[in-house]
């Protein structure tokens, strides 16, 4: 459920990653410059066909991702936009990754600068079965309650 986001560069963004699917998403990169900058955890590409694949390979990597985009706001060219990506895991149990993304338009209303924000470890890899337990084992060891 997003919440009310009125800069329309936002909208269309929002709109075209909640239905954002294999066959569409020639619609979303088109929102992006040509020589656009994604960054994320695992990824850092420039331009439109690099970021072309990273989508590709996250719609070959995942079952059914589907982006749920909950807030968004822009001041001048910068903007944020707090959203979920839910898939299936291999198991068939749902998974969600929360992040959020600052986004940086260029004088033509398309983004320029993309950098997800989000945790892979406390997404991901505490998530995962044997990794999962020793993963949650060193964040309990880091952990400030640890040292009280």
């Amino acid at each position: 459920m997003r919440s009310a986001i009125s800069d329309p560069r936002l909208i269309r963004l929002a709109h075209a990653y909640e239905v954002l699917r294999p066959d569409n998403l020639a619609t979303l990169l088109a929102l992006y410059g040509e020589h656009a900058l994604f960054k994320d955890p695992f990824n850092e590409v420039h331009g439109r066909a690099p970021i072309e694949r990273v989508f590709a390979h996250m719609f070959e990597q995942l079952d059914q991702p589907r982006f749920a985009v909950h807030q968004g706001v822009a001041q001048g060219n910068d903007a944020f936009l707090l959203w979920e990506l839910r898939f299936q895991r291999q198991s068939g149990r749902p998974m969600t990754i929360c992040g959020t993304s600052y986004l940086q338009f260029d004088a033509e209303g398309l983004v320029a600068v993309h950098r997800d924000f989000w945790d892979p470890l406390d997404e991901i890899f505490t998530k995962l079965p044997v990794l999962g337990a020793a993963t949650r084992w060193v964040q309990r060891r880091l952990s400030s309650a640890a040292a009280a």
